[in-house]
């Protein structure tokens, strides 16, 4: 229950995983948050998470819905190349079942939890702090609080009003959520340990399509930038590739997902921005849940010292933790989208470069660990001279 005129040191906006680890963080130190969330919110995702995320963030094994063992990587010429992983596995979460899981668990550790709409921060002159207004229960609400983290999405509102008003770049995604097949044959060659990953200018022309299995169900997604791409044509072409296209559908959702993070992720002066609000999903993968966190996390710390410190500037710690141990990972892959992804032409090289073993084994290691591998500069050096062959065309693609 939220009381008139009631006071947070911090007001948290958007309860996906990047809000809700924020809260739980701050709220764990023994800060006074509100966790303010919409209703209805479930982003078209995935759901893969490494085992760095489950680890650093203890996640439950019984909230892993698969575990997948390897990769299959679709090239414009249907050819396959398979990427088994080597002694581990990628979990696979239901993003209601485990953004509901972190929501609560920011609530046991004494975050208060609001299901309302966000509608804009205002300050009185004089007055230290903001004040947030929303709407919960059809009714006009606000709160006063020290400090506020923007999670709420790659349209953030937040970061529209206090930080900066052009979006970061984006693919729209859109995935079907359905029934996964019961017994060997009951589809055309699905396996519920693997994750398909489609690179076709029909499935998208700038991005990938994937076929991920959820235990009992399956999420088919696509993702582009371009004007006028059809997405559900192209989930629908996938869901008959894969043999599900009699499988009944659960739901069907659509949201837009940040490819760069913005330059700045704080207002300089109450305001900090963490998850997809701030850009932060890997580019070239479009992985987000486990930067999402880390977002959250580090949009934590540092408003913990702005609290501890009033000094605004300790805001921008958040961005640069965040970029000086995953900001060169985020650049390498931008790279990778934009030439590898430019063309079917250069999908299918693409694809015959993940046939190499030493590609295999870095993808998996930097994957699995959120870091680049430095063990290898052998293989390193094999896989730079594979690549330049690739690039100038002296190596065939089949």
């Amino acid at each position: 229950m939220i009381h008139a005129n009631e006071s947070f040191d911090a007001v948290v906006i958007g309860g996906g995983p990047s809000g809700a680890t924020a809260a739980d963080e701050l709220s764990r130190a023994g800060h006074s948050v509100l966790l303010l969330d919409k209703a209805g919110r479930i982003k078209p995702c995935g759901g893969a998470i490494p085992p760095r995320l489950i680890a650093d963030f203890a996640i439950p094994q019984d909230l892993l819905c698969a575990r997948i063992r390897s990769a299959r990587m679709v090239s414009p010429s249907q050819r396959v190349v398979d990427m088994p992983i080597d002694g581990g596995f990628v979990g696979m979460v239901d993003r209601e079942v485990f953004d509901e899981f972190l929501r609560t668990r920011a609530t046991n550790h004494g975050a208060l939890r609001c299901t309302g709409t966000y509608e804009r921060i205002s300050r009185e002159e004089g007055k230290p702090g903001a004040t947030v207004h929303f709407t919960a229960d059809g009714e006009a609400r606000s709160v006063h609080t020290r400090l506020v983290i923007g999670a709420d999405g790659a349209l953030s509102k937040v970061a529209r009003q206090e930080v900066s008003e052009t979006p970061p770049p984006y693919v729209f995604a859109y995935h079907e959520v359905v029934e996964a097949p019961e017994g060997p044959g009951a589809g055309v060659d699905f396996d519920g340990t693997r994750c398909d990953v489609i690179y076709d200018g029909t499935t998208s022309p700038d991005f990938y399509g994937w076929v991920f299995p959820h235990g009992k169900s399956v999420s088919i997604g696509s993702g582009s930038a371009a004007t006028g791409f059809k997405l559900r044509g192209s989930v629908a072409e996938l869901r008959v590739r894969a043999g599900l296209q009699g499988a009944a559908t659960i739901r069907r959702e659509g949201a837009p997902i940040p490819m760069k993070p913005l330059k700045r992720w704080d207002n300089g002066r109450d305001v900090v921005l963490a998850g997809d609000a701030a850009g932060v999903v890997a580019p070239a993968s479009g992985e987000g849940i486990y930067y999402a966190m880390v977002g959250g996390q580090l949009a934590a710390a540092a408003g913990m010292e702005f609290l501890a410190s009033g000094k605004a500037k300790d805001l921008g710690l958040a961005r640069k933790r965040f970029m000086k141990a995953h900001g060169r990972v985020f650049w390498i892959l931008g790279i990778m989208q934009r030439f590898w992804y430019k063309s079917d032409k250069r999908r299918e090289r693409f694809v015959t470069m993940c046939r190499d073993p030493d590609v295999q084994m870095l993808t998996w290691q930097s994957y699995m660990h959120k870091e680049l591998v430095r063990a290898r500069p052998g293989a390193h050096m094999r896989i730079f001279f594979k690549d330049m062959a690739h690039l100038l065309g002296l190596t065939p693609a089949a």
